[in-house]
């Protein structure tokens, strides 16, 4: 592995903050096939940094469960550390279908209100009109792991309130109304944490979120349901699995850089 150049001390991001973030995407990757992380001394001169940095640096990936100290034999990334990725095999709706499956929902807010201005222009909804939002958090084992801040018209949402959406997901409760899913279109982009979100999530404010919007149509292509999901790339993460046949299509995604 070559040795990334010394660090230079980014805005508002400490040292050791930054020297975690390398060791952990260097973990994660399975750049360290024995186990054995560098020692101390070796860590100080490949990154440029003071012992201390090095030590709360550890600590950081001591604390999420990521490495254990050995006394006299130096740091180790953990046996139970998932390094292999899972091959993506799902449809939206089986994806949808397992992460109700496999979370536990807190339903935050049911409510009706005037959506904002970009989630009304998706949904095709008139200014004045009301539709049905949804705010939720799904968690596993007790860590959040996903906010979804979701929007449906009005007339699709009357079964949509705070007990049905403990018992059911969303897009189960629109498909017992007789609503048929076609065309998905989403967009996924990063975001800093607010301080609501940061709190909701168990992150911390700053921190970037994977952002993915979702607009779903129903088979005669009108909107049905706007979804904003959050999740935090420390624990999550979106896979794809795209068709050979699609990859010269928007199926396969579009790189767009709104550059003013």
């Amino acid at each position: 592995m070559a040795d990334p150049p010394p660090f230079t001390l980014a805005k508002g991001t400490a040292l050791h903050r930054q020297l975690f973030l390398v060791l952990r995407d260097q973990i994660s990757r399975g750049l360290f096939p024995d186990g054995a992380l560098p020692k101390e001394e070796t860590l100080c001169e490949r990154f440029g940094v003071s012992r201390i940095t090095v030590r709360r640096a550890l600590a950081d990936l001591a604390a999420l469960g990521l490495v254990e100290r050995r006394h006299g034999l130096g740091t180790f990334v953990r046996a139970d550390v998932p390094v292999a990725r899972t091959t993506p095999s799902l449809t939206v709706l089986d994806s949808l279908r397992k992460t109700a499956t496999d979370t536990d929902v807190e339903v935050l807010e049911v409510a009706q209100a005037e959506p904002p201005m970009d989630v009304m222009a998706l949904l095709q909804i008139q200014r004045g009109e009301k539709a049905v939002h949804a705010l939720r958090l799904r968690s596993m084992s007790g860590t959040p792991v996903m906010l979804t801040d979701a929007w449906v018209p009005a007339p699709l949402g009357k079964r949509v309130t705070p007990a049905a959406l403990r018992k059911q997901a969303l897009y189960e409760l629109l498909m017992a109304q007789g609503v048929k899913f076609g065309r998905v279109v989403q967009e996924i982009t990063a975001v800093a944490a607010d301080p609501v979100r940061a709190g909701l999530l168990k992150t911390e404010v700053g921190a970037p979120l994977i952002k993915l919007v979702r607009v779903m149509h129903d088979a005669d292509a009108r909107p049905v349901q706007h979804l904003t999901a959050y999740l935090s790339p420390e624990r999550s993460r979106i896979l794809m699995d795209i068709p050979g046949d699609t990859v010269n299509t928007l199926s396969a995604g579009q790189f767009v850089h709104d550059v003013r």
